[in-house]
């Protein structure tokens, strides 16, 4: 059976269920750096956009979605930075443990069991329903059945005027050391983007849009064996003007 006829919520139940945690539990590295130097979470660096209301919680904390969330680590350390952050994914194992390390920490973070095929849908059937000041994607990349174009389009959608969407993606399958499985070289060759394709991918309107970084990064990376090789990037922050963005 080839990736892509597998179901995908029981593929990637099994990826997260047949391990005691297949990730750190830390952000992204790539993630803290753009939000650190791009995006304010005490909401400052978003008041100076005057070209729409920003939607805040009841204690007026900006809010951040990240899809695909995995175990966590990225909406967690939102959380630790004042963010009302919350976190989508397929599997109700990671979900789980996402739950549990933020009751660990002592955080408050939201996160939901969601397909986010459906999520999709949904949104450009009804429109977006929620608003937030950020919204992530790490790495959403998927050997299974993934709208990936479709649901990084619902995602602009979801943001609010004056706030900012980040994707950041692997460019390549990270060098493996001598016999090392990378984790990636079972995606097909076309699931790695460019920053060009995946600016095209976004299609973000420019009169709705300022893209902020495209570009492709370099960085060590590390093998399940502790072996450092090298990874590439692909980093795109856009920040939301005016109106609504483009399908």
């Amino acid at each position: 059976m080839s990736g892509h006829e597998q179901d995908p919520a029981a593929f990637w139940e099994q990826r997260y269920g047949g391990v005691e945690r297949v990730w750190s539990g830390s952000v992204n590295a790539a993630l803290a750096a753009v939000v650190t130097e791009h995006v304010d979470p005490s909401g400052s660096a978003l008041a100076c956009v005057d070209d729409g209301p920003r939607r805040r919680d009841a204690v007026g904390q900006p809010r951040s979605l990240d899809l695909g969330c995995g175990e966590g680590g990225d909406v967690l350390w939102l959380a630790e930075r004042g963010w009302d952050a919350s976190g989508l994914d397929l599997s109700p194992t990671a979900v789980a443990r996402a739950k549990d390390e933020a009751q660990a920490r002592g955080l408050r973070a939201h996160f939901i069991v969601t397909d986010l095929s459906e999520w999709a849908e949904q949104t450009f059937a009804a429109g977006a329903s929620d608003a937030y000041e950020l919204v992530t994607a790490s790495f959403l990349q998927s050997p299974v059945r993934l709208p990936r174009t479709d649901v990084l389009r619902a995602a602009t959608r979801h943001v609010v005027p004056g706030g900012y969407l980040v994707v950041i993606s692997h460019g390549a399958p990270p060098a493996a050391a001598a016999g090392e499985d990378s984790g990636h070289c079972h995606h097909a060759p076309d699931s790695f983007p460019t920053p060009a394709s995946e600016l095209a991918g976004l299609a973000l309107d420019p009169t709705d849009w300022d893209v902020v970084v495209n570009e492709s990064w370099a960085r060590d990376g590390v093998t399940s064996r502790g072996e450092r090789v090298a990874a590439t990037d692909i980093v795109t922050v856009a920040r939301r003007l005016t109106g609504e963005a483009s399908d």
